[in-house]
């Protein structure tokens, strides 16, 4: 009998200190973005301007649109969130003519990701590159381990200079798959939706930072969106090396000097 209590009390004990993990995880997640906030880190999103001025800021440049289908949306949110440039993403329903969709309701809509980026710092022909290089534009009726025709892949235009990039794109992207077709449709951009919160910034909601994503589309808390964004990729592994590394350092910096005790816990 003892034997068995001992096992039991272990088992709590075990259950006990994960939960503990867990929390110092997701303060920690947090801290970093109020610190990442507080300082000149977030500058590898935008480097300062030799002359600056207060009328040409990044939240008050005009940003462009651009809506890509790439499979899963939470995917597609974390892929562009590193991009110097890219200011806000959201997951969207596009591409289909069902008013007001949602997801246990898509009818023929696909998940999407919508982009909105300075055009100073990123252009559309780059977010091509980024597009065709993060998924798998030959595979037919999903993307990966998700199957339907909500995962299928699409680049959506708005004029006729961005339907001339994608189309040249894929003509390139085609050359390099001679083997199988690239089923990648281009369509003009329509009215596309929202998708519910909970789908906003998903690899954040899934560390508890859901709070992140509130007022997102506020100039006023500009570096609040960069930064939540920066993390999505980030928390998904989805950041280039450079900056992986330096949001790796300040994160471990944070942990040293302000979370000492934190880190302690087992």
């Amino acid at each position: 009998m003892m034997p068995a209590r001992q096992a039991s009390q272990s088992e709590a004990m075990k259950k006990k200190k994960r939960s503990q993990r867990d929390l110092v995880v997701q303060i920690l997640l947090f801290a970093l973005l109020c610190s990442l906030m507080a300082d000149a880190a977030i500058a590898i999103r935008f480097p300062d301007p030799v002359s600056p001025r207060s009328d040409d800021a990044p939240s008050n440049r005009p940003l462009k649109t651009a809506v890509f289908a790439l499979g899963c949306f939470w995917r597609s949110e974390a892929v562009f969130g590193c991009l110097n440039g890219v200011v806000r993403t959201s997951a969207v329903y596009a591409g289909g003519s069902k008013l007001n969709p949602e997801f246990r309701s898509l009818g023929d809509h696909a998940e999407a990701v919508q982009i909105e980026y300075d055009p100073k710092l990123i252009n559309f022909r780059q977010l091509l590159d980024v597009f065709w290089s993060s998924h798998d534009s030959r595979q037919v009726f999903g993307q990966g381990p998700d199957v339907g025709q909500q995962y299928r892949s699409i680049i959506f235009t708005n004029g006729t200079e961005e339907a001339r990039l994608a189309s040249l794109s894929k003509e390139r992207e085609q050359t390099r798959s001679r083997s199988s077709i690239v089923t990648t449709q281009i369509q003009q951009l329509g009215a596309f939706y929202p998708a519910e919160p909970e789908h906003q910034v998903a690899f954040l909601v899934g560390f508890s930072c859901s709070l992140l994503t509130v007022q997102r589309r506020t100039s006023s808390i500009h570096l609040w969106m960069v930064g939540a964004i920066l993390l999505v990729s980030f928390t998904a592994a989805f950041c280039p090396p450079s900056p992986q590394t330096l949001i790796q350092s300040k994160f471990s910096k944070r942990v040293a000097i302000r979370w000492a005790v934190l880190i302690n816990i087992q």
